[in-house]
Parts: structure tokens; C-alpha cells; sequence
């Protein structure tokens, strides 16, 4: 499959010469999917691939900003959007692009799709963004981790002792209760993720089961597209 924007892109970046693989774990924290893209590195470096990771907040341009502007309840949805489109536009020409053109397979734990949701669940508008984000690479697969939200809640009360703020909606839900807000903004999230899937095309993985059997999922599906030759090859 030849590799396209889903808008007008970047200018002078030719996607024809971009002959790695981009693919992406999609789904909430606590879904599994840390864990699963560092199974699934040390996977494909054993079978001698080059890989590259990305993700949220990672941009040397304003990850440190953003983190700093997130630690505000005031944050406004517009402002938070526009921070973490330019992070990701700045990973994007400075990490993505590059690896790819180096013929590497780019895992990216979560991409412009976690961002769409966040941004449509905080109501701004859906073609908005759909434009704001025609600057990204369409990738060869991406999986979403479905994961009922009480589990999320109890891994995430496992690994952190707390729910965070954000991740709970409680900007949305104005509610008192956060575990209850959290579990609002995840079934929200999860609705908004599955209309999106019809235009983005997910495959849909029920990370509810051991991290093992998801794993084994991942390559089987995997592994026919990093068989496939580059275009023009």
C-alpha cells in the first residue's frame, strides 16, 4: 500500500519515498498499551527490524511545556488541543518521517486518534480537527485496546493509587465524585472511538484479556504487514 496523508500533508514530503511502517496502539491508560509496544519492539528487533517509538507528550519542542500547562485545571479545550497538535507535528517531521524514509517500523503508542476523541469529547468540532490533523501519516494498521472502564480504573488505581484528572474528564463532568467521572468519560470516549473507527478504519482488540493472549493477537496480525515488501522494491 502506498503511503498518503490524510489531508493536504506536509509540503514537499513525497509519501512514495517513505518506505518504513507506521503502526499504532491506540487506547485509554491502563488499556495495555505500553506494555504492549514494548513487547512488540523487542518482537520486531528479533526479527531484525529497526524500530523507532513515539507518542503522546514526547516532542522535544513542547512536551515539557505542555506537562507544566496540564498540571492547570484551568487549561481551556482549544488551548490543550493546539498544544498537542504541535507536539505532534513536531514529532512528526522530526522522528516519524525520518524513520520511516530510513526504512524503519515506527511504533507509535497512540496517535492523532486519542486526540480527536479527547478534543470531540470536550465538543469541538469534528471537521475541525479532522483538518488540523491532515497533516499526518496514514499508517499501515491501528490497533485500539477496548477495555471496559472499570478495569481501566482498577489497573490504573494499581498502578498509580489514584485516578488523574484529565484522564477522568472531570474538566467535562464538573462532578464531585472522580471515580464516577472517570467511568463517564471512558464509556464516552470509548463511543467516540467507535465512530471513529468508521472512518479510521481501527481494528478493534479486546485488551480486557492477559497481556499475553493480546500480544499473541498483535502478531499474527502484524506480521503479514511487515512482510510486505516496500513499494517500488
Amino acid at each position: 500500500m502506498s503511503k498518503q496523508f490524510y489531508g493536504k500533508g506536509i509540503p514537499h514530503i513525497d509519501p512514495e519515498r517513505l518506505k518504513g511502517k507506521l503502526i499504532v496502539i491506540e487506547g485509554s491508560d491502563g488499556s495495555g498499551r505500553t506494555t504492549q509496544i514494548n513487547m512488540l519492539r523487542d518482537w520486531l528487533e528479533s526479527q531484525g527490524f529497526a524500530t523507532v517509538e513515539t507518542g503522546i507528550k514526547r516532542s522535544q519542542l513542547v512536551a515539557t511545556e505542555l506537562e507544566l500547562a496540564r498540571q492547570s485545571t484551568a487549561l481551556s479545550p482549544m488551548t490543550s488541543t493546539l498544544y498537542y497538535a504541535c507536539d505532534f507535528a513536531d514529532q512528526l517531521e522530526h522522528v516519524i518521517i525520518p524513520s520511516l524514509r530510513a526504512n524503519f517500523i515506527v511504533l507509535a503508542d497512540r496517535y492523532i486518534y486519542t486526540l480527536i476523541a479527547r478534543a470531540i469529547a470536550r465538543r469541538l468540532s469534528r471537521n475541525w480537527l479532522s483538518q488540523l490533523y491532515g497533516i499526518a501519516l496514514v499508517p499501515e494498521a491501528v490497533f485500539y485496546l477496548s477495555v471496559e472502564p472499570t478495569t481501566l480504573a482498577e489497573r490504573t488505581f494499581r498502578k498509580n493509587d489514584t485516578l488523574n484528572y484529565w484522564e477522568s474528564g472531570m474538566d467535562v463532568h464538573r462532578q464531585v465524585d472522580m471515580y464516577r467521572s472517570f467511568i463517564e468519560y471512558q464509556r464516552k470516549l470509548e463511543h467516540i472511538f467507535m465512530d471513529l473507527q468508521q472512518d479510521y478504519g481501527f481494528v478493534m482488540v479486546n485488551g480486557n484479556r492477559s497481556p499475553e493472549t493480546v500480544y499473541e493477537e498483535l502478531i499474527t496480525r502484524i506480521r503479514p504487514i511487515i512482510e510486505q515488501p516496500a513499494p517500488g522494491d
